[in-house]
């Protein structure tokens, strides 16, 4: 998921994304120290394009 997420926002945004392990089933992503989606909040992984529809709006 993260892996392929990263690969994602590569090809279609030229950023690369830093992958920090974590644990107790965290995925969190911050984009220049703002947290844009966080799957503890939502309880739930992001759908598919739904975090470059983020960093593309904001």
């Amino acid at each position: 998921m993260a892996s392929g997420l990263a690969a994602e926002l590569k090809d279609n945004l030229k950023v690369d994304a830093k992958l920090t392990p974590g644990g107790g089933g965290v995925f969190e992503i911050t984009v220049d120290g703002d947290l844009i989606f966080s799957k503890k909040s939502l309880n739930r992984f992001p759908e598919p394009g739904e975090v470059m529809n983020i960093i593309q709006a904001s």
